[in-house]
């Protein structure tokens, strides 16, 4: 809807403009002509000029060469009345054969008002004569009797501003009621693509000047739903074969590691033999971990996995996990240092404790498993403004900067991909990620300042 609302402002705005360039460009092109068609200047003048430059001589009269110019331009002629006796004693070589060349008083008179047989008169005065300056016919359209009301003329401006306003009301009355339809077409179809790129349902009713759009916009929905209910239904169908193939593998996996146990334990066996039977058990325990990690990954990711949220205190949380690590590190291979500072809060959140206990332990189980000759664990709790974060370092062989960009960019393990053939990653760091997601928060790894392998996660205090 806020789309439409911005398409709706963007015709309304464009109407505007609309409705202020239309007066501007009226006036440019009024401007125009008025310039093109005054371009000869006043035949009043052309009178007057004639008056200024004719000159009496001893054979009569001399027209300077640059008025006689001016009236060749114009297409006029000219004549000299004298007062005295109405007769014509002057005028140019192109003066019409119908035009009289006597005039009385009256018809001197009505020269400055009108025409001389259909030809438009300007007169001007020279001493006590009359100078005349005539256009071809239908050349300029005179008054004969120009008279206005002077409450009209007074009136003109504000009522030309009204016709104005006028116009342009017309003009947004015509555009609204064209383009509202158009607008109540488009605004459903804005709305059911929002709908469609946040995954849900958009069904748009097919009416309107926009009636194909939405038929498409509606298939397209159809066909998304319907390839969402497919995924969903792969997704839950794998996430159940997992968890059925790791329970089928749990029983007689349980029973390889109770036979190979009696058998370690056994006083018939030699010692090589009973080595052998304590490397069954070793590994089929990695197995069955590894199941484990397999099922909960898969629980995760497709949101099987129950969550039972309390407020869970994170360094109370991070202090039991150090304490229970250190109890079974029986030879010391791998010391822990608390670098959480004493004035750092409780640190509260909102999460499931087993889950984020699971977490802590797969960072510390990492450092061990990737330094097998031992290294230092350092733990820290730290809390923000609006987050809480654990770090778990070492200072042992760390990674490379290929192995971190590798661990970064790993394909997901429940997803497939054509183009990964060599084995994958441990799903450890894969279940840290999965389970600071659930809760809102993030995992970020990287190198350690103390020169081995860190992981930081960050949730959410509570509320």
């Amino acid at each position: 809807m806020k789309n439409a609302l911005k398409l709706l402002r963007r015709l309304v705005v464009g109407m505007f403009l609309v409705c202020l360039l239309l007066p501007v460009l009226d006036l440019i092109i009024l401007f125009s002509f008025t310039v093109k068609y005054a371009g000869n200047g006043s035949p009043y003048t052309m009178a007057e000029e004639v008056a200024a430059g004719l000159s009496e001589t001893e054979g009569g009269y001399a027209l300077a060469p640059q008025v006689q110019e001016s009236l060749k331009k114009a297409g006029a002629w000219a004549m000299l009345i004298q007062s005295g006796t109405g007769q014509v004693v002057w005028h140019t070589e192109d003066l019409p054969a119908e035009i009289p060349l006597s005039y009385s008083a009256s018809d001197i008179a009505s020269l400055t008002r009108g025409y001389v047989q259909d030809y438009p008169t300007f007169p001007a005065s020279r001493g006590g004569d009359v100078v005349v300056a005539g256009y071809p016919k239908e050349s300029f359209w005179k008054h004969m009797y120009p008279s206005w009301d002077r409450g009209l003329i007074e009136i003109l401006p504000p009522l030309a501003a009204a016709i104005i306003l006028a116009d342009i009301g017309v003009v947004i009355l015509i555009y609204l009621v064209t383009d509202m339809k158009l607008l109540k077409s488009v605004g459903p179809i804005v709305d059911g693509i929002e709908k469609l790129s946040k995954g849900r349902t958009a069904y748009i009713r097919k009416k309107g000047l926009l009636s194909e759009i939405a038929q498409s916009v509606n298939k397209t929905s159809e066909i998304l739903q319907a390839k969402n209910r497919d995924l969903r239904k792969k997704e839950t169908a794998r996430a159940n074969w997992i968890a059925g193939v790791s329970h089928d593998i749990r029983t007689p996996l349980s029973m390889v590691m109770g036979y190979a146990a009696q058998l370690a334990d056994s006083p018939h066996l030699s010692g090589e033999e009973r080595k052998k039977a304590q490397v069954i058990c070793s590994q089929s325990q990695r197995m069955k971990n590894l199941i484990n990690d397999l099922n909960l990954a898969s629980k995760l990711e497709y949101n099987m996995q129950p969550v039972d949220r309390e407020s869970v205190s994170l360094v109370s949380l991070m202090r039991k996990t150090v304490v229970d690590f250190l109890n079974m590190d029986a030879e010391g291979k791998y010391p822990m240092e608390w670098l959480t500072r004493e004035d750092v809060p409780t640190c509260f959140v909102y999460a499931d404790a087993a889950l984020l206990s699971r977490a802590a332990g797969n960072l510390i189980q990492n450092s061990m498993n990737h330094n097998p000759e031992g290294c230092t664990i350092y733990v820290t709790v730290e809390q923000q403004e609006k987050t809480c974060s654990v770090t778990i370092e070492d200072d042992g062989a760390g990674v490379t900067e290929e192995k971190l960009e590798e661990l970064n960019n790993a394909p997901h393990y429940m997803m497939c991909d054509e183009n990964v053939i060599g084995q994958r990653h441990g799903l450890g760091l894969l279940i840290v990620r999965q389970i600071a997601q659930v809760h809102g928060g993030r995992m970020d790894i990287g190198h350690s300042a103390k020169g081995g392998f860190a992981a930081r996660v960050e949730l959410p205090l509570k509320d």
